[in-house]
């Protein structure tokens, strides 16, 4: 009989990946899902990038890759932390890999051991304890708190390290939340770091081009540079250009890091797929105005979810500054029971009812570290926002 690995008892199915396929599999019966769980722009990837694999595909440029990125991505990204971040870094202490996600692998990997500890803002994207705890060393999270706007505070931080602390995570623009740290705040965090120096710092800042109100990107190695030496500055192309598929994460950083890194990466993938990354050059080397068409667009929507969502009794919603998510704190739902009779016990509870009853896909904020919320994406059109966010009035509505 097989048995799973020990590094794996702890680890869980990502819950928005579940949630995803669930509501395939109730669209596949015939039901009409509405899905708010998966964070993927329904924007196409733009036209060039298109071309420019197929390009390449033609050109006979399907062998195996580089390991660490073509030298075309590599000076692509290069170009691109230049002229968007203000960083410069050598094309050897850049690394391309499958997606942000093996990013985050690569480098806990690369650096982590038993007994080290990971502080992780909470909440926060769900694969990176499920990263440390796999690399068998501990994730810390320090609760960002809606009082707070769900951001890190400098003090809280302070308070979370320890001489077991190996590296800081941060994510702003954030996922669930769609919390965005101004430059000030950011440089608080900066201020907290240059007191810690064996603390490391990984930014992720996939969601960069997705901030609305004039709030404006900032990441930790440009607002304090002195950090940079101990930062892996990790992007992708995955939101902004809408090209999931394509698997396209990059990151730069130190050249000892970024070496241990690639001998990882080599180990569990090698390079990764040349079409994509000849489609990612063109999304980065090309117009970048797209870029604000969407981000506007987006925040057309978030203003739009927010306005409904509070018409949702037992509901309340922040207002985010970036991403593509909400979350809604559903303190109100709690306690009580549904049309259908499901007793609404926490907030697992409510987006599994959600689900089955109004058929609408969304994802618990305990996934994510914090109760009682629930994220909702808002990158799809709004026509099925407006349905979905129409059926979850109604259910709440429902409840007594």
């Amino acid at each position: 009989m097989f048995q799973a690995a020990e590094r794996l008892r702890d680890v869980k199915v990502s819950a928005s990946a579940a949630m995803t396929d669930r509501a395939r599999e109730l669209r596949a019966a015939g039901v009409k899902v509405i899905s708010l769980s998966s964070g993927e722009p329904d924007f196409p990837t733009p036209p060039h990038a298109v071309e420019a694999a197929h390009a390449a595909a033609l050109a006979g440029d399907t062998k195996y890759p580089n390991q660490s990125g073509t030298p075309a991505l590599k000076k692509a990204v290069q170009r691109k932390f230049k002229r968007e971040n203000n960083l410069d870094y050598a094309l050897d202490e850049i690394l391309v890999a499958n997606g942000g996600k093996q990013i985050v692998f690569n480098a806990i990997f690369a650096s982590c051991n038993p007994g080290d500890e990971v502080i992780i803002p909470s909440p926060g994207w769900i694969t990176y304890a499920d990263i440390v705890k796999l690399a068998e060393a501990t994730p810390v999270p320090v609760a960002c708190p809606e009082n707070n706007r769900f951001k890190l505070r400098a003090e809280d931080l302070d308070a979370a390290i320890t001489p077991a602390t190996k590296w800081l995570f941060l994510n702003f623009p954030n996922n669930p939340t769609g919390a965005a740290c101004s430059r000030e705040e950011m440089r608080a965090l900066a201020d907290v770091l240059l007191r810690h120096p064996h603390v490391w710092v990984l930014t992720d800042d996939i969601y960069e081009h997705l901030i609305y109100d004039g709030v404006e990107f900032c990441t930790i190695a440009e607002v304090e540079p002195r950090l940079k030496e101990r930062t892996l500055t990790m992007n992708g192309a995955s939101k902004a250009y809408a090209m999931t598929g394509w698997r396209v994460g990059y990151a730069g950083g130190p050249k000892p890091l970024i070496d241990a890194m690639n001998n990882v990466h080599g180990q569990a993938t090698g390079g990764i797929t040349t079409v994509s990354q000849a489609a990612a050059v063109a999304a980065l080397e090309g117009s970048q105005e797209l870029l604000r068409e969407r981000a506007a667009e987006y925040a057309k929507r978030r203003d739009a979810v927010v306005s409904w969502l509070r018409e949702a009794p037992g509901v309340t919603c922040h207002k985010p500054e970036g991403a593509f998510y909400v979350f809604p704190n559903i303190a109100g739902c709690i306690g009580k029971t549904s049309r259908a009779g499901r007793k609404i016990a926490d907030d697992t509870a409510f987006v599994s009812a959600l689900l089955e009853e109004q058929h609408v896909a969304t994802v618990q904020g305990a996934a994510y570290g914090m109760s009682p919320y629930f994220r909702i994406s808002y990158a799809t059109d709004m026509d099925t926002l407006a349905e979905g966010c129409r059926r979850i009035q109604e259910f709440c509505s429902g409840l007594r």
